[in-house]
């Protein structure tokens, strides 16, 4: 789950952006304070940091310059101004984004999805690692090996490829032809069926409950999704 911490000193505007946020499947966190922001932002580790620019005790662009020094994530800044000086100074200091209050929280939660795509998109090759853990979940690419909760469980080869595909790709829905051209080839023999087939076999090796999936979700008329 990916986490985010929102820097914002009006309690009932960070609250809203907290709850749409969670809705859409992030972690969220609150800092009202600038200081103890920066702080937060420098001892844990979030994928997105959403930052007000009139915050007590240390301003939003004070912030954004000290996290720039150590940390490239994507940071969306937000403020009830809306001179282009501020918008032009907070992009300068490394800002990904600039939105002007009042937004939408709906604005909001889109533009925090597409910021972590593309930065995601631009990092693909880090963080498409030899291992890749998912909640209980363990995948080791180099030895082929996958583990639930430290207990190996075992994959045909067809299997182990479809599922490292959907976990490199988390949170894209494919449908079931796409999945069968990229894993199985577009020439070759057989039915998209075969995809449903797997995608179950899969489930019931990694899932608890097969009827509520934590990690392959069923995106009806559309296809799959691995939820990262």
């Amino acid at each position: 789950m990916k986490k985010i911490l929102i820097i914002e000193d009006e309690v009932t505007i960070a609250e809203l952006e907290k709850d749409y946020l969670e809705l859409s499947g992030f972690s969220v966190d609150i800092e009202t304070n600038g200081d103890t922001g920066l702080k937060k932002a420098k001892e844990n580790k979030y994928n997105l940091i959403i930052l007000d620019v009139m915050l007590p005790r240390m301003d939003g662009f004070d912030i954004c310059k000290e996290i720039r020094k150590n940390m490239d994530i994507p940071i969306l800044m937000v403020s009830a101004k809306k001179e282009d000086i501020d918008k032009i100074r907070g992009l300068g200091l490394g800002a990904d984004d600039y939105i002007t209050k009042p937004f939408s929280p709906s604005e909001l939660v889109a533009r925090v999805k597409s910021h972590l795509t593309r930065y995601e998109r631009l990092v693909g090759n880090e963080n498409k690692k030899e291992e890749i853990v998912v909640r209980g979940l363990r995948i080791d690419k180099a030895s082929r090996r996958v583990y639930i909760n430290d207990k190996e469980i075992n994959f045909t080869t067809k299997e182990l490829d479809l599922l490292i595909f959907l976990a490199e790709n988390p949170n894209r829905v494919f449908s079931k032809d796409e999945l069968f051209d990229k894993l199985w080839g577009i020439d070759s023999y057989g039915e998209v069926s075969t995809v449903t087939v797997h995608i179950r076999k899969i489930r019931e090796k990694i899932e608890k409950d097969t009827s509520n999936p934590e990690y392959i979700e069923t995106v009806w008329g559309a296809g799959y999704r691995f939820k990262g």
